[in-house]
């Protein structure tokens, strides 16, 4: 395999809160409508984010997170993109020099440069000052140019657009405007498909900025091969049957592509909305938010019972973090679909938090946490995964069902994965 040079670009901004996810769907969706074939990455492990970014680009989008996916899994779907797209878009994640890895980190090692998205409310020639010490703090950081958001006037973008120095390119300003913020909630955004005006929101955006900017296209990075590796066909003639709907929702789509890439057929169904399950080999409840959910859980007894006829005949199950606490007896005192002995609660307070690794006994296979719920349970855990911040994260087993906190990267070791649906007999 050869290099391959593809334009590319990482958002990132002074701090979280300065409104990098709609502005990079605002800049890959003006993009895309100069006929550009876009792809969308997000750094971290974020799941909602890249359901906004999808939405701009019409395809689906990618996580780079050292930790869970890995730096030859982040290569690898990076020179993957330069071959099927006309221009990368990588949303960071906080401001350009938090965490570990940082965006600024992730710059640095893929040679993406920089375009900084900052907060520009009550803010005059300070502007081009913040964003030039930004980018020079660390002298390795490629700068490609500026974004203003919150902008209140046209003299007040022409201020910050004079600001700047020769070296960094004005990619255009949003004014302030209520209109086009995103909703929120514990978990960070709400999903793409709950903000029935998001594509509105999204287009508008694009618009401002075609129209305050020539919006030049970011440079060209060289993406070089990555090791050359075959993913074992573990999963052939395997079906697997995926948990997917308003309450379930916490799916990487590089996961739904390693499971396919190693042979498994994928079903989908709604624990909400369905009476009865796929015929399957395997099944995976992924997270996202049964609290908000609980009537139709509690009131679905059809798909209790299926799920219930799953566990007896000792179909594997995987179900993580919101997956987890559906399985369980209750959540906040209500019935859930009682498969796993114990109760889930949602706390007002950050219960987990972070990328890590798991040591399982199938394997090392990359995670994250994110989480207000906690599991009340007299089983004991198989694995114990330890976070950054000493948080633990017990991994059960529970006949055929294996359940967490934890969100599985299967990339990271797709064997260990693999395992996982076929009850550990690989």
């Amino acid at each position: 395999m050869q290099p391959v040079t593809c334009p590319a670009v990482l958002i990132s901004a002074p701090a979280s809160g300065q409104g990098k996810t709609l502005i990079t769907a605002a800049l890959s969706r003006a993009w895309r409508n100069k006929g550009l074939r876009v792809q969308a990455f997000k750094c971290g492990p974020d799941f909602l984010d890249p359901m906004i970014l999808a939405t701009a680009t019409g395809r689906p989008v990618y996580n780079l997170d050292f930790t869970m996916c890995g730096e030859d899994d982040c290569k690898a779907q990076l020179y993957h993109a330069a071959q099927n797209a006309d221009l990368i878009i990588v949303e960071g994640v906080m401001g350009l020099y938090d965490g570990t890895p940082s965006s600024a980190d992730i710059a640095q090692h893929f040679g993406l440069p920089l375009i900084l998205t900052i907060d520009a409310s009550g803010m005059a020639q300070t502007f081009g000052a913040l964003a030039s010490g930004l980018i020079g703090y660390r002298p390795e950081l490629i700068g490609a140019g500026v974004l203003a958001n919150k902008v209140g006037s046209e003299g007040h973008a022409k201020l910050l657009r004079d600001s700047l120095p020769q070296h960094l390119s004005w990619f255009g300003a949003l004014a302030k405007n209520e209109n086009l913020s995103l909703p929120e909630r514990h978990l960070g955004l709400f999903r793409a498909s709950e903000i029935t005006d998001l594509d509105e929101k999204i287009e508008t955006a694009a618009k401002a900025l075609a129209e305050s900017s020539t919006l030049p296209l970011p440079p060209a990075v060289v993406f070089n091969p990555p090791a050359q590796t075959t993913l074992p066909n573990l999963l052939a003639g395997k079906t697997i049957a995926i948990a997917r709907d308003e309450a379930f929702c916490f799916i990487y789509q590089a996961n739904l592509d390693c499971l396919t890439i190693m042979g498994a057929t994928l079903e989908f169904f709604s624990p909400l909305h369905d009476q009865a399950l796929p015929e399957a080999d395997a099944y995976w409840l992924p997270g996202g938010y049964p609290e908000l959910h609980l009537d139709a859980i509690g009131q679905n007894h059809a798909m209790r019972d299926a799920l219930k006829n799953a566990f007896a005949a000792n179909r594997p199950i995987l179900a993580e973090c919101g997956g987890m606490m559906a399985l369980s007896d209750s959540i906040d005192g209500e019935p859930t679909f009682g498969l796993l002995p114990g109760n889930s609660q949602i706390h007002k307070r950050l219960q987990g938090l972070g990328s890590l690794k798991a040591e399982l006994p199938q394997g090392i296979i990359g995670t994250h946490t994110f989480h207000y719920g906690s599991f009340e349970t007299a089983l004991d855990p198989i694995a114990v995964a330890q976070g950054r911040f000493g948080k633990a994260e017990p991994v059960y087993r529970h006949g055929c069902i294996h359940a967490s906190f934890l969100h599985f990267y299967f990339a990271s070791n797709p064997q260990t994965a693999a395992k996982l649906f076929l009850g550990g007999t690989v």
